[in-house]
């Protein structure tokens, strides 16, 4: 189960069938099951969760929560973690970078999701990976650029 949580940001049911979509889509690549939650939140909350976890004191576009400690695999109950993306950075970035909200949501919430399953960005190398897996996912739903 994905669950798209937006109590503080109104989102409609387009951008809410679409992270659902790009989340499912993100699983079904890496052959793997579970559920989460994707809230959708403001920049203050996202900027406070930040700085209190990750040590970085400013607003960034997608947090990622895993469920699972040191090795990384399914929680007893299935519960994969929690994503939580800053609409109105998505917005912005949606508009820098030439692109419907829409795409930019379906891309964090994919990003997050691979998170979630042990991806990260650190190296050039996983960086490469990484955006290359974001594009094929994206490109087999339909969402591009």
């Amino acid at each position: 189960m994905i669950d798209v949580i937006s109590e503080t940001i109104p989102i409609d049911e387009r951008e809410r069938t679409g992270i659902e979509r790009a989340a499912q889509a993100a699983l079904d690549f890496e052959g793997r099951e579970g559920d989460l939650t994707i809230l959708i939140d403001t920049p203050e909350r996202i900027q406070t969760l930040n700085r209190d976890f990750r040590n970085v004191d400013r607003v960034t576009d997608v947090l990622t929560f895993p469920a699972w400690e040191g090795e990384i695999s399914l929680s007893a109950d299935g519960y994969l973690g929690d994503i939580m993306i800053c609409y109105a950075r998505a917005k912005e970035q949606a508009e820098e970078y030439g692109h419907s909200l829409e795409r930019e949501l379906s891309f964090l919430a994919v990003h997050g999701v691979l998170h979630l399953l042990g991806y990260d960005h650190m190296t050039e190398p996983d960086e490469r990976a990484m955006r290359k897996r974001q594009t094929a996912i994206l490109d087999s739903i339909g969402v591009t650029r």
